[in-house]
């Protein structure tokens, strides 16, 4: 279990999202696990200096960023009496927190 204070939480499956961001550049869709990718909390100039390396994957060797591999996610609010924070997947608004994320080995059959 990991907890921490964060900017972003971004669990993955495939290596890019988001017209090219490289969000988990090191993640692999047939492994089973998703990589969870944490941002820790970074002063506005800091946060402003990583984002362009996001594109080119090498935001992960920043220190504020750590990458985390699981099967099975949860990712929570540490304070419930907290304002409600959206969830969002590929772009769209999923879910309130706490969300769970499981990876399905073989759940989706692609045909090329």
């Amino acid at each position: 279990m990991l907890e921490t204070e964060a900017v972003l939480v971004a669990v993955a499956s495939t290596t890019t999202y988001g017209g090219g961001l490289r969000i988990a550049p090191d993640a692999r869709c047939d492994d089973g696990l998703a990589d969870v990718v944490v941002v820790r909390a970074l002063s506005r100039p800091a946060l402003l200096a990583v984002l362009p390396t996001v594109f080119a994957g090498w935001h992960t060797r920043h220190p504020a960023v750590t990458v985390h591999r699981a099967a099975r996610v949860e990712v929570a609010l540490a304070d419930p009496g907290a304002a409600p924070l959206v969830a969002h997947g590929d772009g769209e608004p999923m879910a309130a927190l706490p969300v769970v994320c499981e990876v399905a080995p073989g759940a989706l059959r692609l045909l090329a």
